[in-house]
Order: structure tokens, then C-alpha cells, then sequence
């Protein structure tokens, strides 16, 4: 969250990705650190215990979520 609120300041759009379980906290920090419009982009958990192809269907998931936080930061 701290790389992404830098890039942000510095007006580069970025996207923060976290799972269910780690949204509180996503948050929290956010809120901490002064960027509260910043929404993260929320997949799934877990992931450590998911296979290859797995995380990769969660990352086709997420895509249109990053990319949406991305262009709409312009």
C-alpha cells in the first residue's frame, strides 16, 4: 500500500491488489496514509494455496479492475 500511495502522489496511476481477507486492512492503511479515494482491486482468498492456472484465471479476473483504476485516474 506505501508503494502505492508514492505512485500515486507522484500521478502515476496505479492499482493495488489485495484479497478478501486483506481489505480492512487495505483500507486502514490507506486511510492512514492520506489517500482515501484510492479503492483497491479485491480478488478472491486464498492465494498461496492455489495452483498456476488458478491465479492465473484470478489475474484474468482482476484485469478489467486494474485497468478501469487506471484510466479512471486520468
Amino acid at each position: 500500500m506505501h508503494d502505492t500511495v508514492d505512485l500515486e502522489a507522484r500521478g502515476l496511476p496505479t492499482a493495488v491488489i489485495v484479497t478478501t481477507e486483506f481489505l480492512l486492512e487495505a483500507r486502514t492503511q490507506r486511510d492512514a496514509l492520506g489517500m482515501t479515494a484510492l479503492e483497491p482491486v479485491v480478488i478472491a482468498h486464498p492465494l498461496s494455496s492455489l495452483t498456476d492456472e488458478e491465479i492465473a484465471r484470478r489475474a484474468e479476473t482482476a484485469l478489467p479492475l486494474v485497468e478501469r483504476a487506471w484510466l479512471d485516474a486520468r
